[in-house]
């Protein structure tokens, strides 16, 4: 047990050993190719990293007092300008030329329209003029009321010979016996009216009567 104890202590000691001898031979090899400085340019960096040379700052210039400003004095309201309206001088012996007053414009010249010209009036019947007729239908409602009556109707034709209108001009008091006569007048043709060889409107008044029969 003794024996394997020194051993172990030699072996270690000579580990320690080799350990130191290979410290020692790195730095030999450092200091050989001047990787580690010297003590004297450690120093020397030492000495410039602490002793700096000292910069002295220029002091900034001090301000100069300033001198108080005067008050501006106000300035004076502006003058009131008066206008006045240059009027051109003429002498008495200048001549005036008189610039006659402009002449109204004429007045617009209004262009009616043409007036068409009247119908002509037949003194006749209209039934006369116009081969194409029928009697007017007694109405079955105005028999069985026993409506009787007169009505003139007054009629216009037109270039044509057809009725262009008509109306009633004395009614027979029943507007049943009218509205038949109407109906029956607006189905006429007739002959138109000449004048001068040439065919007009005309006016002709047709009366109806309507009588019933005694039974």
């Amino acid at each position: 047990m003794l024996e394997s104890l020194r051993r172990l202590k030699q072996e270690q000691l000579i580990g320690l050993l080799f350990v130191l001898m290979l410290h020692g031979a790195v730095l030999y090899g450092l200091w050989s190719y001047r990787i580690i400085p010297t003590p004297v340019e450690t120093i020397t960096l030492m000495v410039n990293l602490i002793n700096p040379p000292s910069l002295e700052q220029p002091k900034p210039p001090k301000p100069e007092p300033q001198k108080p400003q005067k008050p501006r004095p106000p300035d004076p309201p502006p003058e009131h300008q008066h206008l006045v309206a240059e009027v051109p001088v003429v002498l008495p012996d200048e001549p005036v030329a008189y610039a006659p007053p402009p002449s109204p414009p004429p007045p617009p010249v209004i262009v009616e329209p043409p007036v068409p010209p009247q119908p002509v009036v037949l003194s006749n019947e209209l039934s006369v003029s116009c081969p194409e007729r029928s009697p007017p239908a007694y109405p079955l409602l105005s028999k069985r009321m026993n409506e009787q009556g007169k009505v003139v109707l007054r009629v216009e034709l037109g270039e044509d010979g057809r009725v262009s209108s008509a109306e009633v001009k004395t009614s027979s008091g029943h507007h049943r016996l009218d509205d038949a006569a109407l109906n029956t007048v607006r189905a006429w043709r007739c002959k138109p009216a000449i004048r001068n060889g040439v065919a007009v409107r005309a006016v002709a008044f047709q009366p109806f009567s309507f009588i019933l029969e005694e039974r």
